[in-house]
């Protein structure tokens, strides 16, 4: 396929206002865990770097290892200069960050926990000038009861003297009903403008380049419906396997790691309604509308318009991997699924007859999460050489990673005396235009947080809204005789059964060797 490259770079000169995040103590309950060391200390002093972080921050890390403070520091100094989200380490700017960290060992589930901490935010509060508070859970979801629980009891959910935030990763819960319980937990403390239900996903470039993309473009909103898109395809395929999250995963899964949030809010991006103003509640509302839309499966739709899958051993660039069912903590007999392909349907006026093929899996041949929007066929073959041939269709497809970017597919006539058309493809890359400096996910969700922006956090009712969707899957396969595991080798596309679930003469799922969005050199 021919590739044009268009890349139109930015004026320089006209740099956005760096916003600044409000002052305040930033509470990371779980500090000792992998969350905090790979990506919220490194995302926390990128911003401090680029002058988002307000100066008279603080950031108090609990957790249940016993540590000083000079051991915590030391700890997080090493995780921020060998991050590889990082845009630069500077052992000055450091020294000034680090001033800023502190630690306070302590069991989550102790009520007593919550008064000491009461008294040190007075402290931590008192020295620095601020009264603000972020609470930040990075923990399993299991103790995001105690840990809300405990703030309200200490009367930490609220203060006279400034504003006191929570910030929830994901799972919020793991069906329809527990997510409704966490929610009624939480809002028994908080109030929902106070909730930050936090998916990565959401402060990925790209992702926010959809909605811009769409609605700030007059030459994309008037397709965007049934009458000139044939289907959406959106996957998220990784080459690594579980890792040494076997035991998690046995719990969780892939519909419930991959799909209950991050797919499912790339859904809702491609298809939702314009908003009336891009604020929180307006971007939201919509989304939700989306999840309404999507009506939950019956046990027969499930078995039609879901597959299921499990890496066996395999070969992933040039070396062999064991198969899920060898890796640590994993059931040798296990039906966790690490594949799973699904078809939605969002049954509106915009999308009536449209499907939405979704896809995620580990140990597949190619890392990308891509979503392609395939446009109708031409009517009329006016450009072919004989009666059957046809035009490839047009495609957009926005790459969100490994490598940030948009590519259009559309056709062009050869060069040369006869009427001969090819495909090619205009491609954007971030990097291209805009350089290596864009800020990560969690970056973005971090300031956005002490900033009191909640636009790219998920809503109560949102997360419930994708829980309705999720649990009838989830409870159809417990019924339902689980696949014939392991049903696809590392280092493939996945099941074979999957390319029977895309419908239709001129459908089907891409090969993931074939890259779109090439590095920029």
């Amino acid at each position: 396929m021919n590739t044009v490259v268009t890349v139109t770079s930015p004026d320089k000169t006209k740099q956005p206002n760096i916003p600044q995040a409000d002052s305040c103590v930033l509470v990371i309950f779980g500090a000792s865990g992998d969350l905090t060391r790979r990506k919220l200390i490194p995302a926390l002093f990128d911003l401090n770097c680029v002058g988002c972080m307000n100066p008279y921050f603080q950031v108090l890390g609990i957790g249940r290892t016993r540590m000083s403070s000079e051991d915590f520091r030391k700890q997080m100094h090493d995780a921020a200069a060998s991050s590889r989200d990082s845009h630069g380490f500077d052992e000055e700017r450091w020294e000034f960050f680090a001033e800023r960290l502190h630690y306070m060992p302590g069991d989550l589930n102790d009520p007593e926990l919550y008064q000491k901490l009461k008294q040190r935010l007075r402290d931590l509060g008192d020295f620095a000038g601020t009264h603000n508070h972020l609470f930040y859970v990075s923990t399993p979801a299991s103790l995001a009861p105690p840990i809300v629980e405990g703030l309200g009891a200490a009367g930490l959910n609220h203060n006279d003297k400034g504003w006191s935030r929570i910030v929830l990763e994901k799972p919020f819960g793991r069906d329809l009903q527990s997510a409704r319980e966490l929610n009624h937990t939480v809002l028994n403390v908080f109030q929902e403008n106070d909730i930050y239900r936090i998916d990565h996903y959401l402060g990925k470039e790209t992702v926010q380049n959809i909605l811009v993309f769409r609605f700030g473009n007059t030459l994309w909103e008037p397709v965007w419906n049934r009458n000139y898109i044939d289907y959406v395809e959106i996957t998220a395929a990784e080459t690594v396997g579980v890792e040494t999250r076997g035991a998690f995963y046995e719990e969780t899964g892939a519909l419930r790691d991959m799909v209950a949030n991050h797919l499912l809010q790339l859904v809702a991006l491609t298809a939702m309604e314009p908003p009336i103003a891009f604020d929180a509640d307006s971007v939201r509302e919509q989304k939700v509308q989306v999840f309404r839309s999507i009506h939950p499966m019956t046990p027969t739709e499930v078995e039609h318009c879901t597959v299921r899958g499990q890496y066996g051993p395999g070969v992933i660039d040039g070396r062999p991997v064991p198969g899920y069912r060898q890796e640590k903590a994993v059931n040798p007999h296990s039906r966790t699924e690490t594949y799973v392909a699904l078809e939605f349907h969002v049954r509106n006026w915009r999308w009536a007859g449209v499907p939405f093929y979704v896809r995620t899996g580990k140990r597949l041949s190619r890392q990308t999460t891509e979503i392609r929007v395939h446009f109708k066929r031409t009517p009329q073959a006016l450009f072919a050489r004989t009666p059957d041939e046809e035009m490839d269709p047009n495609i957009i497809t926005f790459t969100i990673q490994p490598n940030e970017g948009i590519s259009i597919c559309f056709g062009a006539k050869r060069p040369g005396q006869q009427m001969v058309t090819a495909p090619v493809q205009a491609n954007f890359l971030y990097e291209s235009v805009f350089g290596s400096g864009t800020p990560v996910a969690y970056a973005t969700l971090l300031l956005d947080s002490m900033r009191g922006d909640p636009t790219l956090f998920t809503r109560g009712d949102e997360v419930e809204a994708e829980w309705r969707i999720i649990t009838p899957i989830e409870e159809a396969w417990a019924e339902m005789p689980a696949p014939n595991f392991p049903n696809y080798s590392a280092g493939s596309d996945g099941p074979m059964t999957a390319e029977a679930l895309v419908e239709g003469e001129h459908r089907r799922w891409h090969k993931l060797s074939e890259a779109i969005v090439e590095k920029a050199a």
